[in-house]
Order: C-alpha cells, then structure tokens, then sequence
C-alpha cells in the first residue's frame, strides 16, 4: 500500500488523495465521493505515510498498523467504529499492536485508524504488502542498475574540453 499520496486534513472527514500542487495550496480529491477542491495552507495536512503510533519502544509506522489489520481481518473491513464500544476498540487494537503507548495513545486515535483502514479499504487501496514489497524491491534494484551503468559512463567518458579558438576581428576603422 503507497500512503505517500494519501491525506487527512484537520477539520474535514475522511481521507484524500494528492492530484497537484496549484499555486498557494494543493488539490486534493476525496477518496469517497472524487469530488476535487483546492486545501490551503492554513489547514493542517497530513501525509498518512508520516503518520505513526506511538509504542513503548518508538514508533510504529502507520503501514505497518494497517497490514497487521489486513493480516488479521485476511483482506476484510475492520471494526467499524461507529457501532463499536470504546472497551471493544481498545481491545482490538491491543491485539493488533500489542505494545502501543496507552498514555499517548488516545481513543480518538484508534477511532481515527479504523476509519482511514475502512476507507482505504472501501477505495480498494490495500495491497498485499508482500506483492508491493517485491515490486518495490524490483524497482530499487533496476534503478541502482541504471546508476551503476551511469556511473560507469561518467568514469569512461571523462575527456579534456578542446581548448577554445579565439580569432581576431577588424573593426571598419582600424581599415580606414
């Protein structure tokens, strides 16, 4: 799953996906309803790739939380929390990530992953993490080729710049 794309914004539901940088702010499209409309600086954007949980020993990434979830629910929706109580979330999401800070961590939080899980989910935006991974792998692997290669044609064609001509012109009067 790529969340580099992916965006929640401070004050409006759901999640959107990054279309283009426009000139005071970026436009975004909503993964429910694709309607487009521009965000603002003066809202707080945040890329759900930056997005971590906190633990007891660091942080865990957004996307590791997200495919424990897609492990566990075997490709499925989540809980859904809006019908759920807030002692079922918390017990769900203690199986999940076992060792998340429960001082930092507040039910608003857990409310809020569920919901980006459902959503992506809904937006058929999860992926197999093993199939990315590889594809991602692959793709590494040919670009350090392509540098590789590139650094071997800088080293080879490496030659001294031909010295500069530099011819003298008449000017009309000097003739006169």
């Amino acid at each position: 799953m790529n969340l580099k794309d992916i965006l929640a914004i401070s004050g409006l539901p759901g999640l959107y996906r990054f279309i283009s940088q426009g000139k005071n702010s970026i436009i975004v499209e909503s993964l429910t309803d694709k309607k487009r409309f521009a965000a603002y600086s003066s809202a707080k954007i945040s890329a759900l790739k930056d997005v971590a949980i906190f633990t007891d020993d660091g942080e865990t990434p957004l996307k590791d939380v997200f495919s424990k979830i897609y492990e566990k629910e075997a490709g499925g929706v989540a809980l859904n929390p809006k019908t759920s109580s807030d002692d079922q979330m918390k017990a769900y999401f203690a199986e999940i990530l076992p060792d998340y800070d429960k001082e930092k961590v507040y039910l608003s939080d857990i409310r809020k992953v569920f919901l980006w899980y459902n959503a992506l989910h809904q937006a058929d935006l999860l992926n197999l993490p093993d199939e990315e991974e590889k594809d991602n792998e692959k793709e590494a692997g040919k670009e350090d080729a392509v540098k590789g290669e590139e650094k071997e044609d800088k080293t080879i064609k490496k030659k001294k710049p031909a010295p500069k001509k530099v011819t003298k012109t008449r000017s009309k009067k000097a003739d006169k």
